[in-house]
């Protein structure tokens, strides 16, 4: 079993970039509850929380939900590489490994940047980054939503494009190993 890890390069990439990502979403929820103790008496999460679908603070809770989502996509794509590598005794290379490369570079950039400017959008236009500059929630800012809908649409494209080159690189290396394509063993 141990000397099957070591021949599965992609699934344990792809496992890596899920634990960084999980660390990244852990940091993410202790600065929030940090950020309630440090200004408790300006700034109440319950309440924010329970407010948070009106206006544009559901941003931030979609972003939020995306991330976790995320995390267990990118877990999930290691067990589909792992599969390849491990139980199919597929090889990745020649520009396989490129579209490989590009999934694995587009799942990590444009699915955070995504979500963490979703984040960001939710937090900035419902006032509460405010608290953070003014010590209190400062006035609702839909123009902040609309700042930074082309920055999330084209973190989206990148994860997309990724999510593409993966998929390729996936379907034609099993195939490839079934000889449905022509050069393949």
């Amino acid at each position: 079993m141990i000397n099957d890890m070591h021949r599965t390069k992609w699934g344990n990439r792809f496992i890596i970039t899920a634990i960084i990502q999980g660390g990244i979403m852990t940091l993410l929820a202790l600065s929030m509850v940090a950020s309630q103790f440090i200004f408790a008496n300006n700034f109440d999460m319950i309440q924010f929380l329970s407010l948070s679908f009106e206006g544009p603070a559901k941003w931030f809770f979609l972003g939020i939900i995306f991330y976790l989502i995320f995390i267990v996509a990118i877990a999930v794509t290691a067990i589909f590489y792992i599969h390849l590598e491990i139980n199919l005794r597929r090889q990745i290379s020649g520009i396989l490994k490129v579209l490989a490369w590009i999934h694995l570079l587009g799942m990590n950039i444009g699915g955070p940047l995504t979500t963490l400017l979703m984040i960001f959008a939710g937090l900035s236009g419902s006032g509460v980054m405010s608290v953070f500059i003014e010590g209190k929630i400062g006035p609702q800012n839909i123009e902040i939503l609309n700042a930074l809908t082309t920055p999330i649409a084209i973190s989206i494209g990148i994860l997309s494009i990724g999510v593409i080159c993966g998929g390729l690189a996936y379907t034609l290396t099993y195939l490839k190993g079934n000889n449905l394509i022509k050069g393949g063993h």
